[in-house]
């Protein structure tokens, strides 16, 4: 039974799993900026320009580190 263990071998893109896992950061990022920036303008209104601003900074920077995580096992990869 051992042997037929032994022999079995992981195929695959480790890569992608790499990535699946990567992702999880910036969505939970993600949800938590758009989260409390909804219920800042909730509680302040007339700030509305300045919480979307930093919002919408935000979610770029978390984003583009999803981007990153999908490039680099490509670029980093043999």
């Amino acid at each position: 039974m051992l042997d037929v263990l032994a022999e079995v071998s992981i195929s695959g893109s480790l890569g992608s799993i790499g990535y699946g896992l990567a992702a999880i950061g910036p969505g939970i990022g993600i949800g938590i900026i758009f989260g409390n920036g909804v219920q800042a303008i909730a509680r302040q209104p007339e700030a509305y320009g300045v919480i979307r601003q930093n919002m919408l900074l935000g979610f770029a920077l978390a984003e583009a580190l999803a981007l990153l995580g999908f490039v680099a096992p490509f670029v980093f990869g043999a």
